[in-house]
């Protein structure tokens, strides 16, 4: 899958689950339950035990049904560990030119971390595909992505803390390319209550209203 078809999709489901757990098995069972609430996309977080092993059992397992990435990457060298094992994205909660670097030498969509305006500008003329706003909830959530898309309307922004049910509408509306959803979609405890399927109505509810906010934009 080439870079532009990784982004397309990205934009098109317009959620990023980032998945940190406490085990690389427990993380297999939660991206299985985001994956059979309609959301193709899966961050796999460096933070989760045997994360690069796990990137490649998942892209070898889905093929072309999901689109595997590599997520809290902070160096070149983590990022090309990533993209050897299968990644189709690689995200980072900070920016590292060098990082971004390597992913555009080895045509795989980048997403660094920025909050401030300077920031978000420097990784887009960093060669940034997309950038994520972190933590955007806390600086003002929809409110601040808003302010930082008026007068940077080219950079899409993807927003990331902060995104919940309650606050994914707004986001949409504010400008958001897509949103980054941590732990009220990644739910560790129903997982560990034998609920995936809470799991999974989540991911219905967060495709559903992506779709909906962005109709009434």
């Amino acid at each position: 899958m080439k870079k532009e078809e990784v982004l397309r999709q990205i934009r098109e489901v317009g959620v990023v689950p980032v998945v940190r757990a406490r085990s690389a098995e427990e993380a297999a069972r939660v991206v299985e339950a985001i994956k059979a609430g309609g959301i193709s996309v899966l961050e796999i977080t460096m933070t989760v035990p045997r994360a690069v092993e796990l990137i490649a059992e998942l892209s070898e397992r889905y093929g072309d049904e999901a689109t595997v990435g590599a997520g809290t990457v902070l160096d070149p060298e983590t990022a090309r560990a990533c993209i050897s094992a299968g990644a189709r994205f690689v995200v980072s909660p900070s920016l590292n030119t060098k990082t971004i670097e390597l992913c555009r030498r080895y045509g795989v969509a980048v997403m660094p971390g920025a909050l401030t305006p300077t920031e978000v500008v420097a990784a887009w003329q960093a060669g940034a595909d997309m950038v994520k706003v972190f933590p955007c909830g806390a600086l003002g959530g929809a409110s601040y992505l808003k302010a930082l898309k008026a007068p940077l309307p080219q950079v899409e922004l993807v927003p990331t803390g902060g995104v919940s049910l309650g606050t994914a509408a707004d986001f949409i509306r504010a400008g958001a390319s897509a949103l980054g959803v941590g732990t009220d979609l990644v739910d560790l405890k129903a997982l560990g209550e034998g609920q995936a399927e809470i799991i999974t109505e989540r991911a219905r509810q967060f495709v559903e209203i992506v779709r909906e906010a962005r109709q009434s934009v």
